[in-house]
C-alpha cells in the first residue's frame, strides 16, 4: 500500500466502533476516517466527506433505522469504487439472503476483526494493479 486506506467504521454500538477503531488504528497503512451510528449517518458522512478516495466502510447489519444492507446498496451506488465489509455477530448460515445482493466484498464475524484480517482483505478487494473490481471472498 502507497497511502493509508480510510477507513469508516458504521456501527449502532458505541462500544464496538471502540474496538473497530483500535483494530483500524493498530493495522498498519489504515487511518479512521470517521465513525457512524447508523446507515442515515454513514449516507451523511459520505455525502460529506468521502471526496474522490477510495476507502473501505466496516459496515454492520443489523442497525436501527437504514440497516447496514441497505446502506451499503446505496453507498456502493454513489461510490462504486469503496469497498464494504459488513460485519455482524451472525454465523454466515444465518445471514440474511440480501447480503449476497447489496454488493459488498464480504463479510466478518465481528469477533475475528483483527489488523492481519483486515489487510488480508484490502489486498483481497482492491488488486495491487489498482483495479476495484470485487472479487469473492477469500477461503476460510
Amino acid at each position: 500500500m502507497t497511502a493509508d486506506v480510510r477507513v469508516w467504521i458504521v456501527d449502532d454500538r458505541p462500544a464496538f466502533r471502540r474496538v473497530a477503531a483500535a483494530v483500524v488504528s493498530a493495522s498498519a497503512g489504515f487511518v479512521v476516517a470517521g465513525e457512524a451510528a447508523s446507515g442515515e449517518d454513514a449516507l451523511e458522512l459520505m455525502r460529506r466527506r468521502h471526496g474522490s478516495e477510495a476507502g473501505l466502510v466496516l459496515m454492520d447489519i443489523n442497525m436501527p433505522g437504514i440497516g447496514g444492507i441497505e446502506a451499503t446498496r446505496r453507498i456502493r451506488g454513489r461510490h462504486p469504487e469503496m469497498a464494504v465489509l459488513l460485519m455482524s455477530t451472525y454465523d454466515t448460515t444465518d445471514l440474511p439472503e440480501e447480503v449476497s445482493q447489496c454488493g459488498a466484498g464480504g463479510y466478518v464475524h465481528k469477533e475475528a476483526l483483527t489488523p492481519d484480517l483486515l489487510s488480508r482483505w484490502w489486498r483481497h478487494l482492491i488488486p495491487p494493479t489498482g483495479s476495484r473490481l470485487f472479487r469473492t471472498p477469500p477461503p476460510r
